[in-house]
């Protein structure tokens, strides 16, 4: 039988003055200059404790030009490891055509369901391009 341990391994910080995220701006402005440029399609999560301060920010997938591969398991494993109460779900479209697709949407709502039996609130999802930003929770979609 095997023996496992996970552990969390931190690769960088990022500085970032603002200690609280009270909306899509600010989510915006944390994941921006990582999504902003990408030449593929990105898909990070931003883990909030209870005060809504990001505690973690994690690169989920990396895909093609126009899609990336998510699934509930990796979103989540991360989050329960990091103490989330809550979290942010953000990517990017090269395109620069911020526009929510079906896949968007889609996998929006399945995200938010797997947080609803976990008890971590999926708060939002921002979608990045071309210096600009579109949030999910204000379009009605969350």
């Amino acid at each position: 039988m095997d023996i496992i341990t996970l552990k969390i391994v931190r690769e960088s910080s990022l500085l970032y003055k603002p200690r609280k995220i009270r909306g899509p701006e600010d989510a915006y402005e944390l994941v921006r200059s990582i999504l902003d440029d990408a030449d593929r399609e990105t898909f990070m999560v931003i883990y909030l404790n209870t005060k809504n301060e990001p505690t973690a920010i994690h690169t989920v997938s990396i895909g093609t030009l126009n899609s990336s591969l998510v699934h509930p398991r990796e979103v989540f494993k991360a989050a329960v490891m990091v103490n989330a109460a809550s979290l942010i779900l953000a990517h990017n479209h090269p395109s620069t055509d911020i526009t929510p697709s079906r896949e968007d949407i889609d996998i929006t709502r399945r995200l938010a369901e797997a947080g609803n039996i976990l008890g971590i609130q999926v708060i939002d999802h921002i979608i990045v391009g071309g210096g600009r930003y579109r949030s999910l929770k204000n379009e009605g979609i969350i």
